[in-house]
This record gives C-alpha cells, structure tokens and sequence, in this order.
C-alpha cells in the first residue's frame, strides 16, 4: 500500500464527510455507538492475538517496536489512533491516517522460518494489502462480538449499517470498496475463511509477544490480568488458543459464562463516565461548545485499568 494509495483514499474520505469538525462519523452512527463502550476492551486482547498471527504483523512488530519493554502501552497507542480516526474531527483522524503509514513504511523485513503460506526467507511489509485488511477486520468484527456479548445482540440492519461505516474508517488505512466485503454477512464470512485458510500461524515472535502483552503491568493486578488472559482465550479459536499457551478447559469455561453473567449485570450500573472510553467524551464536549478542538485525552491507562478491574470484580466469585 503506496503512500499515492492511501492518499487517494483519503481524498475520498475529505469528499465523503460534511462537517470536519465533527469528523468521520458522528453522535447518530453505530460506530459511536459502538465504539464509545468501554467494554469493547473486553475483546481487544483477543483483537491483538488475532493480528499477531498474521506473521507478517507479529514479525513487523516484534522487530520495529519497543513492544517488549512496553507491550501494554503499545496496546493502549494502538487503540489512541483508531480512537482519533473514530471520534477525532476529520484533520485529526487523516493526521492518524497518514502517521500510522508513515511509521509502517519502515516496518519490512524477512520471516526467519516457514509460516503458514509464506517460506522462510519471504519478506514482510507493515504496509501489505492483506496484513491490513486483517487488522481492520479484527477490529470491526471483535467490537461487535464484544459490544453483543456483554450488551445486546445486534439486529441484522445495524451490523449492515456499522459495516458500511466502517469502510469509511477502512479508507484511512489505504482500503478501498473494492477491497472489502459487500454487506456484514459476507465480510463475517470472509473472516471465517481467514481463520481456516492456514494464514494464520503462531511463530515464535508472536507467542513471545503475547507473552509480554498478557503479563499484568503491576504485581497487584495480576487477579484481574488472570481473568483477562481466559477472557481472551475464550474468544479465540482453538488452535490460535492452543498456539498461545493458553490453557482453556471445561473449568475456564465455566468462569468465563458466569463472568459473562456477571459483567451483564454489572455492567450497564457503572457511571457513564467511567464506561464511555474518553475520547467519545472528548468528542462529545468538543460538538457541544462549538469549538473545532478540544483538548482528547488518551486512551487512558487509569480509564483501561479501573474498567478492567470493575469488570473482573463483578465476575471474581468465578475464582
């Protein structure tokens, strides 16, 4: 994906948004609806597991980032960048766009060993078509799995609709239409298909990744990162689950269904400032004082931390 790629995108996107101080999207769509909960988090590790098994995503990680020193904050900028394409106005959002480009222009090199399709030797690019494409699929389609699994399902005409604006947010990665899926039904069929094709592959840069990014950032949280690491395993597929280490038996299952339980009770009760991830909130203040800025605070460390912990209290009877 050229740089003439993606700004050809995004000429698309600037023609396609008619007010750019509220951005790409807006208060009316799904994908603020959506992308606002905090409990979207509840699949972003899984969302990361599901790209580093892309070899091409977990050796461009693992050799052009200081994601072992800091596999946690990473995580965190990863999710500040699709949240200021998301909520950000429109110069913000294409800011993001043409950064993230520009940092995986750099981003090549070679696999050391055969993974899945690809033979030892072949080379990998951050900027690659399908590498993408998978990214972004992980990333639509774990929002909704989340958002369904804790809140509610789903009608058939809003996950259309959520799509189609998606691949407004598709564009700022260099995706185009034709790229992409025609409705959900067939874009969760193609997903799917990735999973069984044998593309995706844990290698050793992928499992020591996973490692550092499922270890508890403090001591103290290691209860709450506990539940996280089998809430992720549950939402992967067996093999990937098995590549990672991750244990996941009858027992994990049975925690991970009263967790489940529990997180729905709890869930919708916890203030809306502490639920709504803050750069909805940002968005939010920024349309209702008719500034085109307002200051967008980071995804937020304590904001991650706090949802994470109310969530794995509500659910610690299931250890």
């Amino acid at each position: 994906m050229t740089r003439a790629d993606l700004e050809r995108c995004l000429d698309l996107v600037k023609g396609s948004v008619n007010e750019p101080r509220v951005g790409l999207f807006g208060p009316t769509s799904l994908t603020w609806h959506i992308g606002r909960e905090g409990v979207v988090f509840l699949a972003g590790g899984a969302a990361a597991l599901l790209q580093l098994a892309h070899p091409f995503v977990a050796y461009g990680v693992f050799e052009h980032s200081v994601t072992r020193e800091d596999t946690f904050g990473r995580f965190l900028r990863t999710f500040e960048n699709v949240y200021a394409m998301i909520f950000g106005p429109l110069d913000r959002a294409l800011r993001s766009a043409r950064a993230v480009h520009t940092i995986h222009e750099r981003v090549t090199g070679v696999i050391t060993e055969a993974a899945g399709p690809w033979p030892a030797g072949a080379r990998y690019h951050a900027n690659d078509e399908g590498a993408l494409r998978w990214v972004y699929a992980t990333l639509i389609m774990n929002a909704v799995r989340s958002y369904e699994l804790v809140l509610r399902p789903l009608e058939a005409w809003e996950k259309d609709a959520y799509y189609a604006e998606s691949r407004r947010f598709a564009l700022l990665f260099g995706l185009e239409a034709e790229d992409l899926p025609e409705d959900f039904a067939a874009f969760e069929q193609q997903y799917e298909d990735m999973l069984r094709s044998g593309s995706l592959v844990v290698t050793p840069p992928a499992r020591e990744l996973a490692d550092y990014l499922l270890a508890p950032p403090h001591p103290a949280l290691g209860l709450a990162w506990r539940w996280y690491s089998m809430m992720t395993a549950s939402l992967l597929p067996e093999p990937l689950r098995e590549g990672f280490g991750l244990v996941f038996g009858p027992r994990e299952q049975a925690r991970v269904e009263a967790s489940i339980e529990a997180i729905r009770r709890a869930y919708p009760r916890i203030p809306a400032r502490l639920r709504h991830v803050p750069a909805f909130t940002a968005a939010e203040r920024r349309l209702a004082s008719g500034d085109a800025y307002v200051r967008e605070p980071s995804t937020g460390r304590p904001f991650l931390l706090k949802l994470l912990l109310r969530m794995s209290r509500a659910s610690v009877s299931t250890f």
